[in-house]
């Protein structure tokens, strides 16, 4: 994957917003990608958002010592060194990131959906998978897994079984999503309305469709700007937003 060239960014002024990386040590080209991209994109704005799904998966903080996860965190706290500040929220792969990972990393994690204020704009941030209600199985798994005591089993559980629990997990659902159409994967647009409606946001900013797009919604006369951020590993994209406002830059 080739870095495109970096718009002007402003330490003071600009923010990046990222989502759906699927990091893992068998896709060692979308990893050389990110670290890149920390170091000389990330490291020139003041704040970096990742809306969920860093990595392929995350079976649990007892696996920060995996010499590849090492290596994300040794990432993250070289960026934090620079100043700038970094903000995770789960994703549909990754939801079992805790604390321990935050603060070795130096990254603070936000609940889903958070609202921002981004240069007198109110954004609200969110994954996204919550707005794609028309998977219904997928809605009823993710509630399943969401659950504390359900988490707090898994986690009970030995590191390895897990990682097998999950890598069966994704097999499943990789052969599921052959068998479903694009419509009911993407997000339903009464839930967006909903979510609008009670957050009264300026711009809605999430991933998990890796369907990267623009979406101005009418709400009340009011339009609304829908910012979909693409995956990492056929369309890699980041947003970019300052006081000019926000543009979609290409890998």
């Amino acid at each position: 994957m080739q870095m495109s060239l970096n718009p002007n960014l402003n330490k003071q002024d600009s923010t990046l917003f990222i989502s759906d990386l699927h990091l893992c040590a068998s896709r060692p080209g979308i990893t050389a990608a990110f670290i890149e991209f920390l170091q000389n994109t990330a490291s020139k704005v003041k704040a970096l958002y990742i809306l969920g799904d860093l990595f392929e998966y995350w079976a649990g903080d007892d696996d920060i010592d995996d010499t590849f996860h090492q290596q994300i965190i040794s990432s993250f706290k070289n960026l934090s060194a620079t100043g700038v500040k970094v903000f995770l929220m789960h994703g549909n792969r990754d939801f079992l990131i805790a604390e321990g990972f935050c603060q070795m990393a130096g990254i603070t994690l936000l609940d889903d959906p958070t609202m921002i204020d981004l240069h007198g704009k109110k954004a609200l941030l969110s994954h996204g998978d919550d707005l794609c209600v028309d998977d219904v199985a997928y809605q009823q798994f993710r509630i399943q897994v969401r659950d504390k005591k359900w988490q707090h089993e898994f986690l009970n559980q030995p590191l390895q079984i897990r990682k097998k629990q999950i890598e069966a997990i994704r097999a499943r659902s990789e052969q599921e999503k052959t068998q479903k159409s694009l419509e009911i994967m993407d997000v339903n647009n009464e839930a967006v309305i909903a979510l609008l409606r009670k957050y009264q946001p300026d711009m809605l900013i999430h991933g998990h469709t890796h369907r990267p797009n623009q979406h101005s919604i009418d709400l009340n006369d009011r339009l609304i700007t829908r910012w979909v951020l693409g995956d990492w590993y056929e369309q890699g994209s980041y947003l970019v937003c300052d006081k000019q406002g926000c543009k979609s830059v290409s890998l």
